[in-house]
């Protein structure tokens, strides 16, 4: 087997502790991430193995003020701080660090591809833990042609969302350094405080050939249960999804459906519903300048991952503008809000998340990004009560 080694620096492209956290938490972990071209490329018996990568540091302060807001308040004491008024971790960002191996070849004129990537974290909460937690999520494996298209099988990351989380500018940085996840995750950038994590899930999904800059892409998903009130049962989650591109534009509407059924004994109200969510943005380009902009909404949505809500109606939005100052410096300004409609049962319910980021990206070398952040996350309830969270963060993040 022959090895070349080749530098491709930080190109990207699309592919994607219980404690007291709430259970919709325990999957924030899984941050999307992107695929990088194999830094080190082994060719054998018609197949080609790519190894590539990408390892992240960011250190993050907070500090924690204002009322009580209880649920999913990512701005409270609790979840923002760690359970202090203020806090400081060094730890991954939004992305993990991830080892990243795909396979290719073609066969009989059919394209086959696979992929596995193993992701782990850099903070614990002590120095006696050992940061030991692997998450694997992908492994799947992919059949084509260039005229019919491709199938995907096992497992990655959903379709809803996925425009998202790839485009927001804090996926090289840390977004909102939530310190409940970045100890022993990741932080969360935009989750929860812009759109629903994407989730990675069994899958088998459907893409078209681009046609007049048009592509389908559409499956089944094995359905998920959520914060423990709901179970899934036979029918799968169904997510789809049509973009459009032409030049520096882009457009993408999709939507994600799935059956919950309360679990025996868990007194849940309604007994089940049925999540139905739909998505809609756009995002272009003109010189230095890019501009974002992305709506989820639906009900059982969730704040941050299918039905964490129950059966709430839900809305997301992210509007980001970024600026290139100079060929290695990007500026970049993104607001996101997650908010549940009024259908509370009593004015302490959460209400929502919002969170506003300013970075600025320098491109240290080819491989190597630095960023620097600061932001502001709040949570409220609907009885008026805000809590804050200011943060800021400083680091880097290198792909291999």
């Amino acid at each position: 087997m022959n090895q070349r080694t080749r530098d491709t620096g930080a190109r990207q492209r699309r592919a994607h502790q219980r404690g007291a956290l709430p259970a919709g938490l325990l999957l924030i972990g899984l941050a999307a991430s992107p695929l990088t071209v194999g830094a080190t490329e082994f060719k054998g018996d018609n197949w080609t193995v790519d190894v590539s990568g990408y390892v992240n540091a960011y250190y993050t302060t907070v500090s924690c003020s204002g009322d009580n807001v209880g649920g999913t308040a990512l701005a409270g004491r609790a979840l923002g701080c760690g359970g202090q008024p203020n806090r400081t971790t060094v730890g991954n960002g939004l992305l993990p660090n991830a080892l990243v191996t795909k396979f290719t070849t073609r066969q009989e004129g059919i394209d086959v591809s696979a992929q596995i990537g193993i992701m782990a974290h850099t903070a614990t909460g002590d120095a006696l833990s050992a940061n030991s937690g692997v998450d694997v999520r992908q492994a799947y494996f992919t059949l084509g042609t260039p005229d019919f298209g491709t199938v995907k099988l096992g497992r990655d990351y959903g379709v809803f969302g996925a425009n998202a989380i790839l485009s927001d500018m804090t996926l090289v940085g840390a977004g909102a350094p939530v310190q409940a996840t970045q100890r022993g995750r990741v932080t969360l950038g935009h989750i929860g405080a812009g759109y629903t994590y994407l989730g990675s899930y069994g899958q088998i999904v459907y893409t078209s050939p681009s046609a007049s800059g048009f592509t389908f892409t559409g499956g089944v998903f094995s359905p998920v249960d959520n914060t423990g009130a709901y179970d899934s049962r036979s029918a799968p989650q169904v997510q789809l999804q049509l973009g459009y591109a032409a030049g520096a534009f882009k457009a993408w509407v999709g939507g994600k459906t799935q059956r919950f059924y309360a679990k025996d004994g868990t007194g849940a109200m309604p007994a089940q519903f049925t999540m139905s969510a739909a998505e809609v943005g756009a995002s272009y380009t003109l010189g230095g300048f890019s501009l974002l902009g992305n709506v989820q909404t639906g009900r059982g949505i969730g704040i941050l991952t299918d039905g964490d809500q129950g059966d709430l109606k839900g809305i997301n939005y992210l509007v980001q503008g970024t600026y290139a100052l100079t060929d290695k410096l990007k500026l970049g300004l993104s607001d996101g809000l997650s908010r549940n409609r009024d259908d509370r049962t009593s004015a302490a319910d959460f209400k929502s998340n919002s969170n506003v980021t300013a970075g600025a990206y320098y491109a240290l070398t080819r491989s190597v990004t630095l960023s620097f952040e600061l932001g502001q996350t709040r949570s409220k309830d609907f009885a008026g009560h805000t809590a804050r969270l200011n943060g800021g963060s400083v680091g880097g993040i290198v792909f291999f």
